[in-house]
Order: structure tokens, then sequence, then C-alpha cells
């Protein structure tokens, strides 16, 4: 067991609302080649995912990820003012200004990318000035790094990088495995497992959760750490209801 001490009731769903050009899109494995719209209004799904008893939203700013600087402010203002629940916002997120203008527009988290927490000094300048507003979003293929919108892999094991910047102040993490992110094939439940017991601090898994098991296989991870699941394609395809979601992770 990890060394991460919480009050175990229930893991957080977080429905993602992806967006690049103004929509409400969804990638396969991170390709901008392997788009699928799912609104053409990002405010409407996080309108509805609210409606539906989600308590944050997970917003992705697809092209500020792949480009280094966030480029969906505006979708992002309207969201946060269309809803009463928190959001976190990821993509191009890569100086400590960056994240706080983001703060100021109304996000309540901020999360700092591969492509900035590879730069220590980043990494470490924005946790140490922003603490639990700032969460470590760690992409992983084959449990090395990955970096750049998904496009580059690197030869530093997760793991590992997780533990580096735990100490560098990252006070929760974000734990993606591309390989299953949109292709509802089941979360990668032990790669999250041994990310889980080797930090002490909370992590919240994304990547592939498409399925009532996968949401009782991390619930059952609670105790070493696991705070969260983010559910993506399954909830728009409706492989998953946000509802049966949300009373399975109880």
């Amino acid at each position: 067991m990890g060394p991460y001490s919480g009050i175990l009731n229930g893991v957080e769903i977080i429905p993602a609302v992806d967006i690049m050009d103004g929509k409400c899109v969804r990638l396969l494995q991170g390709r901008f080649d392997q788009v699928t719209v799912f609104s053409d209004d990002p405010v409407e799904m996080a309108r509805r995912w609210a409606d539906e008893g989600a308590r944050r939203l997970h917003l992705v700013d697809l092209k500020g990820s792949k480009l280094g600087e966030p480029q969906e402010m505006e979708s992002v203002r309207r969201i946060v003012a269309a809803v009463d629940i928190p959001v976190e916002l990821g993509g191009g997120i890569r100086t400590v200004e960056t994240a706080r203008a983001m703060l100021d527009i109304g996000v309540g988290r901020v999360i700092v990318g591969t492509s900035a927490a590879l730069n220590p000094n980043v990494a470490e300048a924005i946790f140490q000035a922003l603490g639990e507003q700032a969460v470590l979003g760690i992409d992983a293929r084959d449990g090395r790094v990955a970096v750049k919108g998904w496009e580059e892999t690197t030869s530093e094991d997760a793991v590992q990088f997780a533990r580096r910047m735990q100490e560098m102040g990252a006070q929760r993490i974000i734990y993606t495995d591309i390989s299953r992110d949109g292709m509802l094939q089941g979360a990668n439940i032990a790669a999250v497992k041994r990310m889980a017991q080797a930090v002490a601090i909370p992590v919240i898994a994304s990547g592939g959760v498409s399925s009532l098991a996968d949401i009782g296989a991390l619930k059952g991870l609670e105790p070493v750490g696991v705070e969260g699941a983010i559910l993506g394609k399954a909830l728009y395809t409706g492989d998953l209801t946000l509802a049966d979601a949300l009373a399975a992770a109880l």
C-alpha cells in the first residue's frame, strides 16, 4: 500500500470536455487526424454533465497542448460562467503567468502537462506558486512519459518522473495511459495501481475508463491513493451513463 492517506468515500467521476476549434471533440489515442465532433458547443456538453450530477469537469484545450499555449480561452470562459461546479483545465499551460491567467478567468485547477514539467524550473515554480491549484498531468505510453500533445515519447519512466515532480511540490497527479485513450478497451488498472503505490499524493486515472468494471477496479485502489477517474469517450458514445458511473464510484 502506498503512503497516501485520505478519507475513503468513493472515487470522484470527472467528465471530460475536450475542446478544439470551439467544438467539443474526442481524439483517438490523441491523434489529431482522428477527430470526432460530439457537439458544436462545448458549453452545452459542460451543462449536460453538470445537470446529470458531475461535481467537477475536466477541460482539455487540445490545440493548446500541441502548440504550447492556450487556444480556447473564450470557450473556457463561457463554460466557467455556465456551470456552478469547479473545472480543471489542461493544454498549453507552461508558465506560472499562463497558469495564473487561467485561474483568473475562473478555472479551479490548472493541469501542468508533461511538456512543462520536463523543464524542472518551470514545474517547481508552478507547483510552489499555486499549490493545490496545480495538478501534474502525466501522459504515458508503455510506461514512458509522452509530450507535445502525445506526439512524442521520451525515455523517462512515468513513475520515476512522478516521484521527481512530487519532490518539487506536485500535490496531485492525473495519470493518462495514451494507448487506452478513446479506445473503449478498459483502463490500465495495473499501471494506475503502480503509480498510486509509488507516490504519496492522490492519483486521478484517465484513459480508457469505459465500464462499470473499470470504475469498480479503480474504486478498489482508493486505499492506495486513487482519488478519481476521468471519463471521456464512453460517456459520449453512451457505452456508460454518468448516473451509472457516479453510482458505481460511491
